[in-house]
């Protein structure tokens, strides 16, 4: 049983420590503002329609 406290108390040291880490960046770093332009093909927006076939 005591290997068994063992494998939890590890479990629950690197969850902390996982949990710690998230909370440090959230509380220390600031994202930068920029302005970003993603340039769409027009042939993605209007796709040419196939030519009708004949019967």
């Amino acid at each position: 049983m005591p290997t068994l406290f063992r494998f939890l108390f590890v479990l629950a040291l690197i969850a902390g420590a996982i949990y710690g880490s998230m909370v440090g960046l959230v509380l220390l770093v600031e994202p930068r503002e920029r302005d970003v332009t993603v340039r769409v093909p027009s042939e993605r927006l209007n796709p040419p329609t196939p030519p009708k076939q004949q019967n």
